[in-house]
């Protein structure tokens, strides 16, 4: 009889996670701020996605010098107003070399987006694995895990990419270089939110149903405590993307992240820091691009922050706390007149 029962509790844990899945699109939707900046971080990727397209269209490439374009007297200044745009150059050129900007710029949305994600996932996938390792091994596996995840906590992450940059070979794909380093350098934080979400997880009522009722610690870990993980992981994983766009942007900057002729915004940047005066449009376009694709993507990690944690207050939402306390005194006023007047008829 108690192992029937123990059998029938085990499995209700997944259908909790999918009310909860459907519960959490609405309060997403319900978040306007949240929508806009999903809207916004889904154009941007479908521009990076599409830029082959769009510089066909344009009929020009992220590589081909056009020499002719720049004033070589001048130092390199493209020829032209605002920085030489033209039907065939849409944001001009770029200076010494006369390689195009626009699609210099969507190419490097590819670059900047895609290290982002990459590192992203390599630290989710680590940090998962390690944290709940821990969480569910003996104490020495948990003691040795959790002083590996506090040193690569405290290691500074800039220095050490820029260490690892600095001794591999020329030779290897540079961007996949960077979301690797990026990505085993910096999972510590998600490794210590997803061990201390398995230690609360694990002493749940259906957790301990499934265990007495046989289930391995895998079965359990993947049946049982990884849908738990979602909330805390998804909210922490949406505030890496940010933080490794600018990561890369970084390491790019200082010379060491993505090499030419490769574009990439933090590239773009480097090269920039000397033509602000002659051609600000080159300095002002990629830094543009960064400042609304890492604000984008911070406005959506607080949505989904507050859609997975609706008790959590929204940063977003300032203000709204004393409108709704005036509509609430506002209904209570009408109720309270309401019931005076039936009383007195």
């Amino acid at each position: 009889m108690s192992k029937a029962l123990v059998a029938t509790q085990a499995p209700e844990a997944p259908a909790s996670g999918a009310s909860g899945a459907r519960r959490f699109w609405p309060r997403l939707r319900a978040q306007r701020a949240a929508m806009v900046a999903a809207g916004t971080v889904a154009l941007l990727v479908l521009v990076a996605l599409a830029a082959p397209l769009l510089t066909a269209l344009e009929g020009q490439d992220p590589t081909t010098y056009h020499s002719a374009l720049v004033d070589s007297a001048r130092g390199g200044v493209p020829i032209g107003s605002l920085g030489g745009i033209s039907s065939d150059h849409w944001l001009g050129v770029e200076p010494q070399t006369g390689r195009d900007l626009f699609a210099r710029l969507v190419y490097g949305a590819r670059v900047s987006l895609g290290v982002a994600l990459a590192a992203t996932t390599v630290q989710v996938v680590l940090g998962v694995v390690v944290g709940v390792t821990a969480a569910l091994g003996n104490r020495w596996v948990d003691q040795l895990l959790s002083r590996a995840t506090d040193i690569i906590v405290a290691m500074p992450l800039i220095i050490m990419a820029l260490a690892l940059l600095a001794v591999v070979p020329s030779g290897f794909p540079r961007p996949v270089l960077v979301s690797l380093i990026i990505g085993f350098v910096a999972w510590g934080t998600i490794g210590k939110i997803a061990r201390a979400a398995t230690l609360s997880l694990k002493n749940l009522d259906h957790v301990a149903a499934a265990r007495l009722s046989g289930w391995s610690t895998w079965r359990i870990a993947r049946r049982e405590l990884l849908p738990g993980l979602a909330a805390p992981v998804i909210t922490y994983a949406a505030l890496m993307v940010p933080s490794n766009i600018a990561i890369e942007a970084a390491l790019s900057f200082l010379g060491v992240g993505v090499k030419p002729p490769t574009p990439s915004w933090g590239q773009m940047l480097t090269s920039a820091n000397v033509w602000y005066q002659a051609a600000p449009q080159y300095l002002l376009l990629p830094a543009g691009a960064l400042f609304v694709t890492v604000l984008a993507l911070t406005v959506l990690s607080d949505g989904v922050r507050t859609a997975l944690d609706p008790r959590a207050a929204s940063r977003l939402r300032v203000g709204t706390g004393r409108r709704q306390e005036a509509q609430a005194n506002t209904l209570a006023e009408r109720a309270k007149a309401n019931a005076v007047q039936e009383a007195g008829s």
